[in-house]
């Protein structure tokens, strides 16, 4: 079989190069249009991680890809790469390269939120030595939308620290609930934890109505997407000082600094850093190098992006 060939950002061309060996040839692009002669021919291309994505500059960069077979992300979301990969080519997420970090800082922001520490970070800078009452995420009633990577990861972090963790997926599975059984669950919760891909379905789903059912007290997490969740909404609630929030993702993102969200004392905001913790490129070597071995073994690929996903 003719070796692979695989364009990769520069910074992990050289290691995954020296993993698949004769296996794949490997060279450095950052995806910018326009496609350099010496990678119009490669079958592989896996797209530089962080960055946004601009439809028309990722619609170009395809057309300059003729032979291209695989599209493999550097990141956990997929969107909107859907809709924008041609026909044929198979499109695989970055599934386990940031989930340990996106679910370590999901369990930080509930334990923050709970535990006040948004509140005596303010009082340690006026030198305020006021004990509250502490609330401990053991034996609460967690609710976590997504029982992928990072959902997992979460309810098994959660779970250690004795709360009771109920996991929701799209589809049914032995031991997850589905989003059909949310709404008679959403009353006897303490917090919801929200990891669910952003795709039609989940759009908007943290609306209005979803937020209104919750208890007076609960916390909103998302370390998903900002659309998942309706901001709007949201904001009302924890204005109105019913609820709490640790948000690592908004929408609109990057949050407008004149949104009413900064100046809330119910909410912790962090910039979308869940994911690309330190460690991240050695994990995502990890993964690449394992999907080009199954590539050149003719074996199923892992965290294929299914109609739907």
């Amino acid at each position: 079989m003719e070796p692979l060939k695989v364009a990769l950002p520069a910074a992990l061309a050289g290691p995954v190069s020296e993993d698949v060996g004769d296996a794949a040839e490997i060279v450095a692009w950052d995806g910018e249009p326009p496609v350099p002669a010496h990678v119009t021919d490669v079958t592989v291309w896996v797209p530089s991680y962080p960055g946004g994505v601009d439809d028309g500059t990722v619609t170009d960069s395809l057309r300059g890809l003729p032979r291209l077979r695989v599209l493999q992300l550097l990141s956990a979301g997929v969107e909107p790469w859907p809709r924008l990969v041609p026909s044929g080519v198979t499109l695989c997420s970055g599934r386990s390269i940031h989930g340990a970090s996106t679910a370590e800082l999901a369990v930080a922001g509930l334990l923050a939120v709970l535990r006040d520490l948004p509140l005596y970070l303010r009082q340690q800078q006026h030198r305020d030595w006021t004990p509250h009452q502490p609330r401990t995420v053991a034996g609460r009633r967690v609710l976590v939308l997504g029982a992928g990577d990072i959902g997992q990861r979460v309810a098994a972090a959660l779970g250690a620290l004795d709360a009771e963790v109920l996991l929701v997926a799209r589809r049914s599975r032995p031991g997850v609930l589905t989003l059909e059984q949310v709404p008679e669950i959403l009353p006897t919760v303490d917090a919801v934890v929200v990891t669910l891909p952003h795709t039609d379905e989940t759009a908007g789903l943290v609306d209005r109505s979803f937020l209104a059912a919750l208890a007076d007290g609960a916390v909103v997490v998302n370390v998903a997407r900002g659309a998942v969740v309706d901001t709007s909404a949201l904001t009302a609630e924890v204005s109105a000082g019913r609820l709490r929030a640790a948000l690592d993702v908004t929408d609109p993102e990057p949050l407008p600094t004149e949104h009413p969200l900064w100046g809330l004392s119910g909410v912790l905001l962090t910039p979308h850093v869940g994911g690309g913790a330190t460690g991240w490129e050695l994990r995502a070597r990890r993964l690449l190098t394992e999907q080009l071995t199954r590539l050149r073994d003719g074996a199923e690929l892992l965290n294929v992006v299914t109609h739907g996903y």
